[in-house]
């Protein structure tokens, strides 16, 4: 008997010991609504500037095929015009005044 409630005792113990966890925290997530808006646009009706700048160096061989134009949740615009030449092809960004915003 003497044994058995030395056994009971040290299992409780131990029991105790092993069971004592760590407290988990979650890590706060902040969810961010992106309010940036895309208007798509026809390439013929880009602003005068953008098409200068589009049949001009360095871009004159790249070929437009769609645009759209961003506005961003500070109220400021950029229009992205999507070009290709041959198989390559990219994502240019201007500004109103017809300038290539890097």
């Amino acid at each position: 008997m003497k044994k058995f409630i030395l056994s009971a005792a040290l299992l409780a113990v131990t029991g105790l010991a092993s069971v004592k966890a760590s407290e988990v925290k979650n890590p706060t997530m902040v969810a961010v609504q992106d309010s940036t808006t895309k208007t798509p646009v026809e390439i013929k009706d880009l602003p005068e500037a953008i098409k200068t700048t589009l049949a001009s160096e360095p871009v004159k061989d790249w070929i437009p095929t769609a645009a759209v134009l961003v506005t961003l949740a500070d109220k400021s615009s950029y229009y992205q015009v999507d070009v290709k030449k041959g198989e390559e092809t990219k994502a240019l960004k201007f500004a109103a005044d017809g300038k290539i915003i890097e």
